[in-house]
């Protein structure tokens, strides 16, 4: 089996496929005039000393970075760890 994996710094995130949208009209809404997700499931992380991270986490990444990837019918975005702004953390109510 082939699979991605990341090499100099870099992190493998899985990009959701979202539908395509039409207006009521039924004009179709092309990717370039949607805004862009910042939030994506992290799949691999290159060799990187103590990182923040895991492989399962939803990080916050800056929103023009990394290099979208399509490979074997999905889409990912390899992106610099230094890219990556936070991870979601699950906390408790006060």
């Amino acid at each position: 089996m082939k699979e991605l994996q990341p090499i100099n710094q870099n992190v493998l995130i899985e990009l959701k496929q979202e539908k395509e949208q039409k207006t009521a009209s039924g004009i179709y809404i092309p990717d370039s005039a949607k805004e862009k997700k910042a939030f994506g499931k992290v799949l691999a992380i290159s060799n990187i000393e103590n990182p923040e991270i895991s492989v399962g986490d939803v990080v916050l990444y800056k929103e023009y970075s990394g290099t979208e990837v399509e490979y074997q019918d999905n889409k990912y975005l390899l992106i610099q760890y230094a890219d990556i702004l936070a991870k979601v953390v699950e906390t408790e109510e006060i």
